[in-house]
């Protein structure tokens, strides 16, 4: 693994630090192609419960993909393909992580870095925040997969906005249309983040990853019950973290689940 992503793990919680802070943590094909082993990591652990996505320092979260090497890799359209391919395997293999994943965004997180922070179940930021998405500065498309989850978050009308003028949002505008679900000053921003992973590690796991599930099922268009999402549901009766719950619930305590 290089050294331009970190991965530390502290307790149940694992952080992937983009680790480019002299270019604002741009994000070079060779990240691309570590994210989906990185992803596979921490998924497979079962001592992990809770993955932080981040860029070092606080500067900013990812300004994008690095376009020093644009020449060199997307210098044309069989070479784009293929790293598209690159940038498409990455996003899919956070967004694909079974255990909830929280993108903490410092500064500016742009273009390449937005795509990563929009796979995440949550994106907390902080007031300098400075999100933009920008195919159409480069005379590029952004693909459906990726418009899809931006559009999932603040619907088409603020999608389009984004999109089609390239613009950057700040902070407030960001939590208004949905893009974030917290912001917080630069200072206090990684402890309300650790925070908030603390109270996802002390719930039930099965319950939480169940329902991320069924979740990403309803938004791949599913409506319906299916033999899948009635196990998911029906099992849970028969784990030890449902009678734990239950016990905790009649004794008055906070649960200790397994």
């Amino acid at each position: 693994m290089s050294e331009d992503i970190l991965v530390e793990r502290d307790g149940a919680v694992t952080t992937i630090t983009l680790n480019r802070p002299q270019s604002r943590n741009a994000i070079n094909l060779g990240m691309y192609k570590e994210i989906p082993k990185i992803a596979a990591s921490v998924d497979a652990d079962p001592a992990v419960k809770v993955v932080v996505l981040r860029g070092a320092g606080t500067k900013a979260f990812a300004a994008g993909a690095d376009i020093h090497e644009f020449e060199e890799v997307r210098g044309d359209a069989e070479s784009a393909r293929s790293y598209n391919e690159y940038v498409a395997a990455a996003e899919h293999a956070l967004e694909g992580i079974a255990k909830p994943t929280i993108a903490m965004v410092h500064g500016f997180c742009i273009g390449g870095g937005c795509g990563l922070a929009l796979t995440c179940d949550f994106r907390f930021g902080d007031t300098n925040a400075r999100f933009g998405i920008t195919p159409a500065k480069l005379g590029l498309v952004y693909s459906l997969e990726s418009t899809k989850r931006l559009v999932d978050l603040v619907g088409p009308a603020q999608a389009k906005w984004i999109l089609f003028s390239g613009l950057h949002i700040d902070a407030d505008r960001a939590l208004r249309v949905g893009l974030v679900e917290a912001v917080h000053d630069p200072d206090t921003l990684e402890s309300a983040t650790t925070e908030f992973a603390a109270t996802l590690v002390s719930r039930a796991q099965f319950s939480v990853r169940s329902t991320k599930e069924i979740i990403r099922r309803i938004t791949a268009g599913q409506a319906e019950e299916d033999d899948h999402t009635r196990h998911l549901r029906n099992s849970s009766f028969d784990t030890a973290d449902y009678a734990e719950g239950v016990r905790a619930f009649m004794e008055k305590r906070a649960p200790r689940f397994a």
